[in-house]
């Protein structure tokens, strides 16, 4: 009985988290992408990463970065859950290769430390920070998530 109760578990969770693949047919920011799948587009989410912000220094050249990664490309996500606001959040493939990883190592994203489990973007981080490729090149960037804090400090204080 518990036999038969492990197994429909470990079906039900992959089931709920399985590689996919599409074209992507929207950019929205450096960290999320939408994925044509079924001919339903798909939002996704850069599991690990966070770039920076639209109206951030490096929003609009991260957003162009991710762009020419994966736009019209057909990509793999590996799945790693929904996020809050029912996005996928995954790792996106492109001939095998890691594009969350790239982001971060063309200094166009950080390594998400809040959600971080591949501790090797840390690493990937350090070397596009001392080679100061893309954001790393201002002087002091701030991390999206601060930039979104001190945004959230200063609308309260309206």
């Amino acid at each position: 009985m518990q036999a038969t109760l492990a197994v429909a578990l470990l079906f039900l969770s992959c089931a709920a988290r399985a590689d996919f693949s599409g074209q992507v047919v929207g950019v929205l920011d450096g960290d999320t992408i939408d994925v044509l799948v079924n001919q339903t587009p798909v939002r996704v989410r850069l599991a690990e990463i966070d770039a920076p912000e639209k109206k951030q220094p490096f929003g609009t050249r991260s957003r162009q970065a991710l762009s020419e990664y994966v736009f019209r490309q057909v990509v793999t996500i590996r799945e790693n859950g929904k996020d809050r606001y029912g996005r996928t959040i995954g790792t996106v493939l492109v001939d095998g290769r890691s594009v969350n990883s790239a982001m971060v190592g063309a200094g166009m994203a950080w390594a998400y430390r809040t959600y971080l489990i591949d501790r090797s973007l840390l690493e990937v981080e350090a070397r596009a920070r001392n080679s100061k490729r893309g954001l790393w090149a201002d002087a002091s960037p701030v991390p999206p998530w601060d930039w979104r804090a001190q945004r959230h400090v200063a609308r309260q204080a309206q």
